[in-house]
């Protein structure tokens, strides 16, 4: 169990109001509020001998205060915390993928995808954390616009199944004319494999079959994004 507390800390409550996280966030507005700050509200209290602050500090530690990484751990890697049962855990998870979920319906409001970075803000939030690899595609009509999105299929930790049949079927559905297909790198690497830019291309020949045109290609990770297009390798 991870070990939050080596010296006494003073309570929350016993703060000036302008340190305390919820007094602060009132008074001064939510980006005043630090990482830390912001994550001891949705705790709401710490355990024994330290605050909400303190243990909030702890998670991020051991997430090397990144809150990519943050955003990766499970409910029970949470519990692993002294102060941390499992309705803390589960309502870090929840705000944390609520965060994730802002960042892409960001761009699906707006439904235009006018570049491999647009297509990244969408696709990055969705699939970066992700431990085994997943297929995701975007269809798109002739001005751009999403008219569907769906997780296509899933695999292991280094590849997916890809039938692209359903693709096909899909985009007929959907009256779509362009697609955007996104698949995860849960090792981080970005670079991509025989096996992607040989999928890239079989995608790419079904859809000029039925006079729709792939767009892109992109490889997520937590390290960012790699585009096919961007590359010259559609």
């Amino acid at each position: 169990m991870e070990d939050t507390s080596k010296a006494k800390s003073i309570s929350i409550k016993d703060w000036k109001n302008d340190d305390k996280p919820r007094e602060k966030l009132i008074s001064k507005g939510a980006a005043a509020l630090s990482d830390a700050e912001l994550i001891a509200i949705l705790l709401g209290s710490g355990h024994q001998a330290f605050s909400a602050v303190d243990l909030a500090r702890a998670i991020l530690r051991k997430a090397e205060d990144n809150l990519h990484l943050l955003g990766k751990l499970q409910v029970k890697q949470l519990e692993e915390f002294k102060g941390i049962g499992p309705a803390k855990a589960v309502t870090l998870v929840a705000a944390l993928e609520l965060g994730k979920r802002r960042q892409y319906n960001d761009v699906l409001a707006r439904k235009i995808i006018q570049s491999s970075s647009e297509a990244a803000v969408f696709l990055v939030p969705l699939l970066k954390d992700l431990e085994q690899e997943k297929m995701f595609v975007l269809y798109l009509n002739h001005a751009n616009s999403i008219v569907c999105q769906e997780f296509l299929s899933s695999g292991g930790l280094t590849s997916t199944i890809v039938d692209i049949r359903i693709i096909m079927r899909n985009a007929l559905q959907h009256l779509a004319t362009k697609i955007i297909i996104a698949h995860n790198h849960p090792s981080g690497n970005l670079k991509p494999s025989v096996s992607d830019k040989n999928t890239t291309q079989k995608v790419k020949a079904a859809c000029q079959l039925f006079d729709i045109q792939l767009i892109d290609h992109l490889i997520i990770s937590d390290q960012g994004y790699f585009s096919f297009a961007d590359q010259g390798l559609l």
